[in-house]
């Protein structure tokens, strides 16, 4: 299907209102594009490798929305304008123009799926659930993935420097804790490589239904992997339910600005003698993450790299 694609160029002080007015117009759904930097409690919530650059805010903002071939645009359009008109009476929007262009319907949730192919980390071969395992591949250490809308194939160098300190630090039977698991792919390989139990925790809802498929596709039982949303920085419940000084392993691929204040937090789930294993680390924040993990009564272990990224990995004293 095609669609008309309207970019509605205003200001960042009257987004809010103008995306409430095309609501309203029937429009359904828009994107917004501004320059807007993130808040403390966002950079917080993004659970991710990198946070994305916003620069300084110019005043701009693009608001798009779609209409479907064969809608009323003319009429619609219409409408948007004689709104605008209206609300220049005492809110400055801008310039108001807007760029019309076609576009084809496309599948969002699924497009991805033709640039994530099977590869190695190692010796370890991570293959998404739609390829099939080649004969000289059997028999070998074996991930399927499928992250669905929740983060983490394997591919990115962060979660493949997690990947390498896990198989060096579990043990049989270790008790894992994966802080921002996504797709579950780090508490999955920790129970391939012997650990007992796994335990992950995220913002995202989308975490819970990516894991599980995960898990069912790799043969791993509910008991042996549970996955619960919340933040455990800051939320006592979370924290109560994950549990206290329990865990072997802490791994944590996640942003240094959240590495920092999660480090204090998380050593009272970490045993006496538990590894914490952190990436999500770009290089220039890699002494920053090494004072949280020192200021937290933490012994460093290792330092290692791949490519700009970096992995710290302490122990608690016992």
């Amino acid at each position: 299907m095609k669609w008309n694609k309207f970019r509605l160029q205003t200001t960042t002080e009257a987004e809010d209102i103008v995306s409430s007015m095309l609501a309203d117009l029937g429009v359904e759904g828009v994107e917004i594009e501004d320059k807007i930097p993130l808040t403390e409690k966002e950079k917080e919530q993004m659970f991710v490798d990198i946070l994305p650059v916003t620069g300084k805010d110019d005043g701009v903002a693009y608001i798009s929305f779609y209409l479907e071939e064969g809608a009323d645009k003319e009429g619609i359009l219409a409408g948007v304008k004689q709104e605008l008109d209206e609300m220049r009476e005492f809110l400055d929007l801008g310039t108001c123009t807007i760029e019309e262009s076609e576009t084809e319907d496309v599948d969002w949730v699924n497009n991805w799926k033709k640039y994530f192919h099977q590869f190695y980390v190692d010796d370890i071969l991570i293959i998404p659930s739609w390829e099939k395992v080649k004969p000289e591949d059997e028999g070998k250490m074996i991930i399927h993935i499928d992250p669905g809308t929740a983060f983490g194939t394997g591919m990115h160098e962060t979660t493949q420097l997690c990947i390498r300190q896990l198989k060096k630090y579990v043990t049989a039977g270790s008790e894992i804790l994966d802080v921002g698991c996504g797709s579950g792919i780090l508490g999955m390989l920790a129970l391939k490589f012997g650990a007992g139990h796994s335990v992950g925790t995220d913002l995202d809802p989308c975490a819970i239904e990516a894991t599980h498929e995960n898990m069912e596709g790799n043969g791993i039982q509910k008991e042996q992997y549970e996955v619960m949303i919340g933040n455990i920085i800051d939320d006592k419940a979370v924290q109560d339910k994950v549990g206290y000084e329990k865990y072997d392993i802490v791994v944590a691929n996640i942003l240094a600005d959240v590495l920092v204040p999660l480090t204090p937090v998380v050593v009272h789930q970490m045993k006496p003698g538990a590894v914490y294993i952190t990436s999500g680390i770009i290089d220039n924040k890699e002494e920053t993450v090494k004072k949280a993990v020192k200021e937290a009564g933490l012994e460093l272990l290792d330092v290692t790299y791949q490519g700009e990224w970096v992995c710290v990995t302490a122990r608690k004293p016992q």
